[in-house]
């Protein structure tokens, strides 16, 4: 891992089970001089499960990532062998890195990407729609004006689309979904690769309708619309959501 410059390590982590981390990963978090964590809380986590003891530089997530670059910039331009991982998943996927990485570009410091699990991948090809072109649209604007434009463009898309949602804010998001295409069909996929993993499939007012009979909503959520000419594969929604 010898560098004049240092190189950025980009390291996908486990979405849930952390059986999924690849031995590429592993060998390089043991052997990069720190690493940069989107929550250290949850990163130890990850790193004492595979007896890894590595320090943590600040935190780079969304609110710091901009005042924090240049320090972590300058890290590397000394020398430093650095890994950047988020909260599960890949990074820069819907969370803080992007920034540090244009800048890496711009300095000519070399950006080596370790490739493993993403929520949007997991939950595209377990979904049932068409998989050989698709959209990932990240997450929903949380305001309603903004929820509902944002859902009125994507009622033009053709293609598989693929979304982040959080459980306290689903019900809200699929509401303004109903009104807007209540029959395109949906998977909604939720825990993925964990013990309570759960995938829904049906109608978006037909998730909806069973969603809105649980007394609560819980773990991470990836929602994919299918094409507008699918026909939904429904069945019913588990008791454990």
């Amino acid at each position: 891992m010898e560098n004049a410059t240092g190189t950025l390590y980009i390291v996908a982590t486990p979405i849930g089970n952390l059986e999924d981390i690849t031995l590429r990963a592993l060998r390089v978090l043991k052997e990069c001089d720190l690493i940069i964590a989107e929550d250290t809380r949850r990163s130890r986590q990850l790193l004492a499960h595979y007896g890894i003891e590595k320090p943590f530089e600040r935190s780079l997530y969304r609110g710091v990532e901009r005042e924090r670059v240049e320090y972590f910039i300058e890290k590397l331009k000394a020398g430093a062998q650095i890994a950047l991982i988020c909260d599960a998943g890949t990074p820069l996927i819907s969370d803080p890195g992007y920034g540090l990485v244009r800048r890496a570009i711009a300095e000519n410091i070399s950006i080596v990407p370790i490739p493993g699990p993403t929520a949007l991948i997991t939950a595209l090809i377990v979904s049932g729609f068409p998989t050989e072109s698709f959209v990932f649209a990240g997450v929903p604007p949380k305001k309603p004006k903004a929820k509902r434009g944002f859902f009125a463009h994507l009622s033009q898309e053709p293609r598989t689309i693929v979304l982040y949602e959080s459980p306290h804010r689903v019900l809200k998001t699929l509401e303004v979904m109903a009104e807007i295409f209540p029959n395109r069909p949906l998977a909604l996929c939720r825990e993925l690769t964990k013990m309570h993993e759960e995938i829904v499939r049906g109608t978006v007012q037909q998730i909806l309708d069973n969603l809105r009979a649980r007394p609560t909503i819980k773990g991470e959520i990836t929602l994919v619309l299918g094409p507008m000419e699918t026909r939904p594969q429904t069945q019913q929604l588990g008791e454990s959501l």
